[in-house]
């Protein structure tokens, strides 16, 4: 029997995609100026004016101008959960966090290569604002409650709800933590930032009963 549609499987609007974009263009924007002025040297008008959008549209969608990055912050992990649950039914819960983490991070042309540079720059920056901080604490927290539909569905319908929640908690920590020692790096010849997921990943989940084969 087919599953019920949920919300995660709704296609979004025209309205909706628009909006996204908007905010994307916004967030590339005050990256931009961040790398070129930083983040106390960027106001809100500034940002907006490079976006092409007038000032009561940013305000529309953020609430200060370090909130504008958290769509590129975002942007990542909403491509890990989309190739997530494409992941089939044959394939076990750890193999798919991390096969989806990898590819990802590894996927052909500009948008990943785009994505993680602009993350390096974004989290070096947030070593010395609070404000930057704040909002990868928050992408973090999003991302993770936005994760457990996607384990519960990979999980089956028997899976506990708990062990769930601590897959999700796991694996979105585990990429987190990667990436912010990918950033803090300065030595270029390091492990990548596939390398590093995958190493978190499994240090991280790999005592949780759900992802144990012998389940």
């Amino acid at each position: 029997m087919d599953r019920p549609r949920t919300k995660q499987d709704r296609t979004p609007s025209l309205t909706e995609r628009r909006k996204a974009a908007t905010q994307l263009d916004i967030a590339r924007a005050a990256a931009e100026l961040f790398a070129d002025k930083g983040p106390d040297g960027t106001t809100a008008e500034e940002i907006a004016g490079r976006a092409g959008v007038a000032l009561r549209t940013f305000y529309r969608y953020f609430r200060s101008k370090q909130d504008a990055i958290g769509p590129l912050l975002a942007s990542g992990g909403d491509r890990w959960r989309a190739l997530l649950a494409e992941t089939g039914p044959d394939t076990g819960l750890a193999e798919a966090l991390e096969s989806a983490a990898v590819a990802s991070l590894s996927a052909p042309g500009d948008v990943a290569a785009e994505g993680l540079r602009w993350t390096r720059g974004l989290l070096r920056a947030a070593q010395d604002d609070p404000a930057l901080r704040a909002v990868w604490a928050q992408v973090n927290h999003d991302s993770e409650e936005r994760l457990i539909p996607v384990v519960a569905r990979l999980a089956g319908p028997d899976a506990d709800p708990l062990e769930v929640r601590l897959v999700a908690a796991a694996a979105t920590s585990a990429i987190r933590v990667a990436l912010e020692a990918w950033a803090a790096a300065d030595d270029e010849s390091a492990e990548t930032p596939a390398d590093l997921v995958v190493r978190c990943l499994r240090e991280l989940t790999g005592g949780l009963s759900l992802l144990t084969p012998e389940r």
